[in-house]
């Protein structure tokens, strides 16, 4: 899949999309991300990409024609055929979960991610290209760039190749992509050693993960995955 991402501050989640799963994924070829910034789309000399609201108000609106040429010309260079979507991040958008990553990883050749900063976007880009807004929260952030990297870092894990089928399958939400009445969180996980104390109180390892008996332990992670989950409702 390749990530298309329109943002006027790229520095602000390259360092991110460098690193760990997501450095892999690119240098395998599983994934491409690309980076546009409207101000290239711009033809005045101060390469404006806001200006003041309509009807007063405070902060700045992108513009919406930097952003519309930028669409275009990554629309240009995606192949007749291949599916994509184009996605405006903001907080008034549907909440992204895990089923509509799982959704995107599978039926999607291309995403264009559109970023925006100061007050928002010009309504109209929505309109124009008729563009999905998403929200990763029922809260506001001081931009899009950190909701574009959610996404990608939670649509390229799922892409075949990127991890290990057996990483994924336990994982909360994994259930939810099958079937809405599994949706369980994943069960705790433990590590050595098997006992320590912190300020004055003792911890230990669940004894049934050190019975060796593989039933036993699948059934209670089964139990405590549905207890978690049941607390969280």
């Amino acid at each position: 899949m390749t990530f298309h991402i329109i943002t006027i501050f790229p520095d602000s989640i390259k360092s991110y999309i460098e690193t760990s799963i997501l450095r892999k994924a690119q240098e395998q070829k599983k994934v491409k991300i690309l980076f546009y910034t409207p101000r290239d789309f711009t033809k005045d000399k101060r390469r404006q990409i806001d200006d003041k609201p309509y009807g007063g108000g405070a902060g700045m609106v992108m513009k919406a024609e930097p952003i519309l040429k930028a669409v275009d010309a990554i629309l240009k260079k995606i192949k007749r055929g291949k599916s994509y979507k184009i996605v405006i991040l903001s907080a008034k958008g549907r909440q992204f979960d895990q089923k509509l990553a799982l959704n995107y990883s599978k039926k999607l050749d291309h995403m264009i991610l559109i970023a925006g900063r100061y007050e928002g976007i010009d309504e109209r880009v929505r309109k124009a290209l008729k563009a999905e807004e998403l929200s990763i929260g029922p809260y506001v952030l001081t931009d899009g760039e950190l909701p574009a990297a959610v996404l990608i870092s939670t649509i390229t894990r799922l892409i075949p190749g990127v991890i290990k089928f057996e990483s994924l399958a336990e994982e909360s939400f994994f259930n939810y992509t099958k079937k809405k009445e599994e949706k369980f969180l994943e069960y705790p996980h433990y590590t050595r050693p098997e006992f320590f104390s912190f300020e004055g109180k003792k911890y230990r390892v669940p004894k049934v993960l050190l019975s060796g008996d593989h039933k036993k332990i699948a059934a209670w992670r089964e139990e405590d995955a549905k207890r978690a989950s049941s607390l969280r409702k």
